[in-house]
């Protein structure tokens, strides 16, 4: 059983305290083109837009966006020279879009921190927040598929945040609930379950991480629909209760939680099959859309 486990808010992290200028929001994303080799750093020109190739600014700059985020303020302020420079933009349609982070050291996940994920399943709110894993190798592109598997069928923490974008916990449920000892680990992790973008939303291009409409459509069909009000522990409070146990650093992702409506808790089941097609949208983050093949 394959579920869509919907969208959760999610936070990509900075190598330091970026001392932030008011400017434009920079939506930052990693791109293909077939007259470029390799993967490149850009900036959407608008939500939905065209892509400014910042390598192409200053060959200088890294063309990970790891890389890019270990430098700091150094890169970001490159960055803001180019979205003021007018430069040229590639269209769309000329572009294959990355995830905006490729190869983490980790994905950090968050269950059961939407009061009303929590209401749906009949379960109590949790005084800590419980932590899963993703692999690196599950993190996919905004608009890439994601892949059946055979095997199943079913503090001062914000300084730290770089910004914000949008991912899909995809789930394979029976791996999750009645396999593996029932730790989630393995049917969240599979290649392909842990689509993100469009782009990575710096801080300051989002009014309220904590107040922002989150939905999922299946086929057209809106399936899930909240607020990342609802969130149980905030974006501070994650950081600083992860960093108890792991380090973080530049680049790392973590998923703040998913809303009500997931499949598997509704009745009755459903379940995503091949062919379906899944959008997800965060208010000002942007919307991802997946094929599942």
């Amino acid at each position: 059983m394959l579920v869509s486990g919907g969208r959760r808010l999610l936070t990509v992290l900075q190598a330091q305290r970026w001392p932030f200028q008011q400017c434009r929001d920079m939506r930052l994303v990693q791109f293909q083109a077939p007259h470029l080799m390799g993967p490149h750093l850009g900036l959407e020109s608008q939500a939905g837009g065209g892509v400014i190739n910042l390598n192409a600014f200053d060959p200088t700059l890294p063309k990970t966006m790891i890389e890019f985020l270990e430098q700091g303020e150094a890169t970001l302020s490159v960055a803001r020279r180019a979205l003021a420079a007018q430069l040229p933009v590639l269209p769309r349609s000329e572009v294959t879009f990355l995830a905006p982070v490729t190869r983490p050291d980790k994905v950090v996940c968050v269950g059961m921190n939407y009061v009303d994920h929590c209401k749906e399943q009949n379960v109590p709110v949790p005084k800590e927040p419980i932590i899963f894993s993703k692999f690196a190798s599950s993190i996919v592109g905004p608009y890439d598929e994601v892949v059946l598997p055979p095997e199943s069928q079913a503090t001062d923490a914000m300084a730290h945040v770089a910004g914000f974008t949008v991912a899909h916990d995809v789930s394979a449920r029976d791996w999750q609930m009645k396999r593996n000892g029932k730790q989630w680990l393995l049917g969240k992790t599979f290649d392909t379950f842990c689509p993100l973008g469009p782009a990575l939303v710096t801080k300051d291009g989002v009014a309220d991480p904590h107040n922002l409409k989150i939905c999922c459509r299946v086929n057209g069909e809106v399936v899930q629909s909240s607020n990342t009000n609802q969130m149980v522990f905030k974006t501070e409070e994650l950081i600083a209760w992860v960093s108890q146990f792991v380090t973080l650093y530049p680049g790392d992702v973590i998923l703040t939680g998913t809303p009500p409506g997931v499949g598997v808790f509704r009745k009755p089941p459903v379940f995503l099959k091949k062919g379906d097609e899944v959008q997800c949208e965060i208010e000002e983050l942007g919307v991802i859309i997946n094929k599942v093949v």
